[in-house]
């Protein structure tokens, strides 16, 4: 036997309206009541409430990389630059944006970088010498350093912690720097910066 409730208003004891409905609007709770949703439990869009929680910041994780690093390999090499998010729901998205101060000891010498998603490559192009946020360079005065911003949106489809890495592919034979300026060591003080990784999550 199916039972229907038909009202237009359910209160509290106190007399205080918890649903109302008026005109083909539900309205739940007031003005300053606070609505909890249990551990757990999930609210899903299933209409075209386009701003009913998709789209906003869950939560935002930085580092801030100030130490110097030295890389000197024909390969992928950790810059320093690594955190860790752990996603809410795992259709959220994952927003990266990294600032990387670097220098090589040559005034020519050639770099590429790109994110790492614990130890796979994301956001590569098809093309293995075409890197996302690679760049060569051509340097005639190495006593400053280089500014480089690489952004990435990855969909990890993962509840679980995630470690984003940033790495550096120097060409072999150049030492390439993090955080300081390039071959001269009487420069070596002159012109740094930190480098920073930020990971925002992105609620679907």
């Amino acid at each position: 036997m199916t039972a229907i409730l038909k009202v237009d208003t359910i209160q509290d004891t106190a007399g205080n309206n918890i649903i109302n409905e008026s005109s083909n609007t539900i309205t739940i709770g007031a003005s300053g009541d606070t609505i909890s949703i249990p551990s757990g439990a999930t609210i899903t869009n299933s209409g075209t409430a386009n701003n009913f929680g998709g789209g906003k910041i869950n939560q935002v994780v930085t580092q801030t990389l100030t130490s110097v690093t030295s890389i000197s390999s024909g390969s992928y090499v950790a810059t320093g630059l690594t955190l860790n998010i752990t996603p809410s729901a795992s259709n959220s998205k994952i927003y990266l944006v990294a600032s990387i101060s670097t220098s090589g000891s040559s005034t020519d010498y050639n770099q590429s970088m790109s994110f790492f998603r614990g130890s796979t490559i994301i956001g590569a192009a098809a093309n293995v010498g075409n890197r996302i946020g690679s760049m060569s360079q051509s340097r005639t005065n190495v006593s400053i350093a280089d500014s480089v911003v690489l952004t990435f949106v990855d969909s990890p489809s993962s509840t679980s912690q995630l470690t984003y890495t940033v790495k550096l592919y120097g060409e072999a034979g150049i030492t390439h720097y993090v955080n300081r300026t390039g071959q001269d060591a009487d420069e070596a003080h002159k012109g740094r910066s930190s480098s920073t990784i930020t990971a925002l999550e992105v609620l679907a």
